[in-house]
């Protein structure tokens, strides 16, 4: 229970208004139960698209709005915060210690500002076309959970960028091999889920090569060029791993 809460309190806008422990149990559960975090805010997601769109009758633009709205509030812009905060630092085009700087300023720039754009602009975009989809609600369910199972996977093989901060704690409190045999069987799951509601098994492969190739890519590329992973790179992998997944989902369907 406390794994759960743990994860709400750092990974949602839900007031739990509690001193945790943070031991490795604990902190290695917050990272397991993540995905299921996800899992719930897909479930709101999906209630908005239902509700906005085949019960009031919304146009498509308006309920992706609302989708758009109601998955920020829940997360408390924490994700999005850190993809403006990415391109805000990459785009500085300045060295390793001076982008992790720029990451850490509260103030948004230019750069960042573009990139959130682009984000939410792609977003709603996305949300729009999955509105006209036959079981629509699948893919805002399936893909926040995918998104975070799978940043558990990258958090966990690759080294902090720094030696300070959560990310820097989390990274030694917790349990490696456990937390990536969890996400690593709910995405299989979850993936399986979409193949078996669509009548399609290709598409089980082709999200897992998607997922795979993503995480591997992207951790290089933060290796790369901060050096590593920070809180705000564990949050605009999330932003960006969802927008990749929907549109392979879209694309593919």
């Amino acid at each position: 229970m406390n794994s759960i809460l743990l994860a709400l309190q750092f990974f949602t806008s839900l007031p739990v208004q509690r001193e945790l422990p943070l031991g490795k149990k604990e902190v290695s559960g917050m990272y397991m139960a993540l995905p299921l975090i996800g899992g719930g805010i897909g479930l709101l997601l999906g209630t908005i698209a239902y509700i906005g769109g085949d019960m009031l009758g919304f146009n498509s633009f308006l309920v992706a709005m609302l989708i758009l709205l109601v998955g920020i509030v829940a997360t408390g812009g924490l994700h999005v915060d850190g993809f403006a905060d990415l391109g805000d630092a990459f785009f500085s085009y300045q060295d390793r210690e001076k982008r992790l700087t720029i990451m850490e300023d509260p103030r948004l720039g230019a750069f960042g500002t573009i990139s959130l754009l682009v984000l939410l602009g792609l977003k709603v975009g996305l949300f729009m076309e999955i509105m006209g989809m036959e079981n629509g609600w699948a893919f805002l369910v399936a893909v926040p959970i995918l998104s975070r199972a799978t940043m558990v996977v990258y958090f966990t093989t690759t080294k902090t960028a720094k030696h300070n901060g959560l990310a820097h704690f989390f990274k030694q409190h917790f349990l490696k091999k456990r937390m990536q045999a969890a996400s690593g069987l709910i995405s299989i799951l979850t993936v399986i889920g979409l193949g078996v509601l669509y009548d399609s098994l290709v598409i089980v492969p082709v999200m897992i090569a998607t997922l795979v190739i993503a995480v591997y890519l992207y951790r290089r590329w933060t290796v790369k060029h901060f050096g590593g992973v920070t809180g705000d790179l564990c949050g605009a992998f999330i932003e960006g791993m969802e927008v990749l997944l929907w549109l392979v989902l879209i694309a593919y369907f």
